[in-house]
């Protein structure tokens, strides 16, 4: 028996072959009667070769083991701790599994997935309610399958915690809401504080600086991943125009008056909770210069600076374009405000459409059926979002940066199905 056992996984897929004594049999039994040697081929975590040497010893069993080719098509075997390995249901639900060669981001996937998902459905109620699904699915799994829960519940918390902050609760109008919710509410974020205007500036804000976080991850790894190259310096070209592009997003879609790019006076972020200094769009736009410098010589590092600017020249219109998507990338993070500012209305439309029926007496059952149906129908519409666009910003825009295409096979190791 030959294994090859790399520093993966195993595969899900084993190939066998025979080699039979007689060359022209007629039947495939008289082949297999006639079978002297058979082999298995495939893929062992490294891990798990001291036992299947023992088995090898136990049975009898020659074999051989090596490290994968590069080319070779090794299986994914995710390793992570308990917390960080309830984002998997998701990940299977998904079908999206990171090359053999690729990063796992399961830990950062997870904790952005928390964050959009708590920004899209942006109540506290509905956190709540889904928090209690979560705890019922707990409840009813069983040991070993009890991941869907644990993502569902911290999934509810998230939303509960990002509808506190805002104020929102079933899309109540805060002057009908107790004093004390609208007390716990986070005043950069919260209407109820700060004014409906204030709030969504700031929560675009928020949406930005979410994207500025997550792109500097992504570079960041992609650095650590290649700091024996110099091709480290394109990377941090990337990272530098990414740093750049933030304050021309700001400037471009929140506010060209408060984000000047010439500068002149200290510019106020969050409500004036933070103060820019006044020179902070020419360093913006020095930081950008310099990022697009750096990835334009390094980039293309392959063992020689000349050939990689030389595949720069050649490719300027996509080295142009690739500054263009730094732009698009870190606005397509609004879509987190403007999603959930639709649920948000959604839910305020159903709460004025229902308001009037529980004033007469024998409309109460339908105002109580309007509501249900359309805060059932928005939760609804919230979870395709999250799918749609949550999702999105980790499987495309966070992984585009990070140069992963999501090209691998997951790790099924071969069960026994007792014969009864």
């Amino acid at each position: 028996m030959e294994v090859p056992s790399p520093a993966g996984e195993t595969s899900r897929v084993m190939e066998s072959e025979v080699v039979i004594e007689a060359e022209k049999a007629e039947t495939v039994m008289d082949s297999i009667a006639s079978t002297k040697l058979a082999w298995l081929t495939g893929y062992v975590p490294v891990a798990l070769i001291p036992n299947f040497i023992a088995a090898c010893k136990a049975n009898s069993w020659a074999y051989a083991s090596a490290d994968p080719a590069d080319d070779d098509p090794v299986p994914t075997k995710l390793k992570n701790n308990k917390l960080v390995s309830i984002i998997y249901p998701l990940m299977d639900f998904l079908d999206v599994t990171p090359g053999y060669h690729e990063f796992d981001i399961s830990a950062w996937f997870l904790l952005f997935f928390c964050i959009f998902f708590a920004m899209i459905f942006g109540d506290a109620c509905y956190g709540a309610l889904i928090a209690i699904v979560g705890l019922a699915l707990l409840a009813t799994s069983k040991k070993g399958g009890r991941s869907l829960g644990f993502l569902v519940t911290l999934l509810g918390f998230c939303t509960m915690v990002w509808g506190i902050m805002t104020c929102s609760w079933f899309g109540i109008a805060p002057d009908k809401l107790p004093k004390t919710l609208v007390d716990l509410s986070f005043a950069p974020f919260s209407a109820a504080k700060s004014g409906s205007d204030v709030a969504n500036t700031n929560q675009k804000i928020f949406c930005f600086s979410l994207a500025l976080v997550q792109l500097s991850v992504a570079h960041l790894k992609c650095m650590i991943a290649d700091r024996k190259s110099l091709k480290f310096f394109g990377d941090m070209g990337s990272l530098f125009m990414i740093w750049g592009m933030f304050y021309v997003v700001m400037n471009m879609v929140v506010d060209s008056e408060k984000y000047p790019l010439a500068g002149g006076k200290s510019i106020p972020i969050f409500g004036g909770m933070m103060e820019l200094p006044a020179s902070f769009p020419f360093i913006s736009l020095g930081v950008l210069g310099l990022g697009f410098l750096l990835n334009f010589v390094f980039a293309n590092y392959e063992g020689s600076v000349g050939k990689s600017v030389l595949e720069s020249v050649k490719n300027i219109i996509s080295v142009l374009l690739g500054v263009v998507n730094q732009f698009s990338d870190i606005v397509s993070y609004i879509r987190l405000w403007a999603v959930a500012l639709a649920g948000a209305a959604i839910s305020e439309t159903v709460n004025q459409m229902a308001g009037p029926m529980f004033g007469k007496l024998f409309m109460f059952i339908f105002g109580v059926i309007l509501l249900v149906f359309g805060h059932g129908l928005n939760m609804i519409l919230n979870l395709l979002s999250v799918i749609v666009h949550g999702v999105r910003l980790n499987t495309l825009e966070f992984s585009q940066h990070l140069g992963m295409t999501w090209s691998g096979v997951k790790y099924r190791p071969f069960s026994e199905h007792k014969v009864k």
